[in-house]
């Protein structure tokens, strides 16, 4: 369930995954990566809160297609 503090929406890393489509495997690895930022926020437990828009980042990252550079024979 998403977290209301100060009038904005925060959500928790398994929030994240289960509405991108990803597992949190994937989401640390591209944190790690650098293929996405980390949480701007953490609650006072140490958890990643993560705003409105870095969701909709995490959602622009999961629907990218790549082209696949195969070469034909």
């Amino acid at each position: 369930m998403p977290v209301k503090m100060n009038g904005r929406v925060y959500y928790r890393t398994a929030e994240v995954c289960e509405l991108v489509g990803i597992g949190k495997s994937t989401l640390f690895r591209w944190i790690r990566q650098n293929i996405v930022k980390d949480a701007e926020y953490r609650d006072r437990k140490g958890w990643r809160l993560f705003a409105e828009n870095e969701l909709c980042n995490l959602k622009l990252e999961t629907n990218k297609i790549q082209r696949n550079h195969v070469v034909e024979i």
